[in-house]
């Protein structure tokens, strides 16, 4: 079961290639940030550059990102 969970997991990080600029921008905690939920238990941390996607964090549960 956790391997089926880490696949799904790996699945929609690599659907950021189709629609990059998805969940809610946080420039807040650093210009450029977005943060999206999957699942409801993980928090992924990314931002867009021209051409790729960088993960940046995958926070589980309720861990909160600090602003600066």
């Amino acid at each position: 079961m956790a391997s089926a969970y880490v696949e799904r997991l790996a699945d929609y990080c690599f659907s950021f290639e189709l629609f990059a600029e998805r969940g809610r921008r946080r420039d807040d905690i650093r210009p450029g940030v977005r943060i999206v939920g999957f699942e409801r238990r993980i928090s992924i941390a990314f931002t867009v550059m021209p051409e790729q996607v960088i993960i940046l964090r995958l926070l589980y549960g309720g861990r909160q990102i600090e602003s600066s």
